[in-house]
């Protein structure tokens, strides 16, 4: 996803009040959004910045595409988080237990993910978000299946097609 929209969708705001923010227009939110119009790193940080955000840069290996498919999956998923953080949480718990028994190999991982189901649903979706490694590592065995609807799985599979064909 863009820089751009993952600054305004964390912040929750629109192109408009982006744009209305940092002092400049809307047009041009919409052309870094679109790609036609690459930001400096001046500008983003300006961006972050005029969202009460703070921009981090990070160095790492390129996610595979199957990250990337894993990565946008959870981020339907922490939608979901943020507004019914409870039954999420539940369910995730839940198949926490039955991936416990049925992969006792993966221990390791799961304790983590035991750890993490502890965390805020803010501070869980930053770690869900994260294109790190152990975040990649945490997703291929993720305890948030059944969260998404059929329908929903559909929509974000079709939303990442598109994307990556842009």
């Amino acid at each position: 996803m863009n820089i751009i929209r993952q600054l305004r969708d964390h912040a929750g705001v629109t192109q408009q009040e982006l744009a209305r923010r940092a002092g400049t227009s809307q047009s041009t939110i919409a052309a870094y959004e679109s790609g036609s119009k690459s930001p400096t790193l001046r500008t983003l940080q300006r961006l972050a910045q005029a969202l009460n955000l703070e921009l981090q840069l990070g160095v790492g290996s390129r996610l595979t595409r199957e990250d990337q498919r894993s990565l946008a999956y959870h981020r339907a998923v922490i939608d979901k988080l943020e507004r019914h953080p409870g039954k999420v949480i539940e369910l995730a718990r839940t198949n926490l237990s039955k991936l416990r028994r049925i992969h006792p190999h993966a221990r390791e991982l799961f304790d983590r993910w035991e750890d993490w189901l502890g965390l805020s649903p803010d501070t869980l979706g930053q770690l869900l978000r994260s294109p790190d490694e152990v975040a990649c590592d945490m997703r291929q065995v993720s305890p948030f299946a059944g969260v998404l609807t059929p329908a929903e799985r559909a929509q974000v599979l079709s939303q990442f097609r598109r994307e990556r064909a842009a």
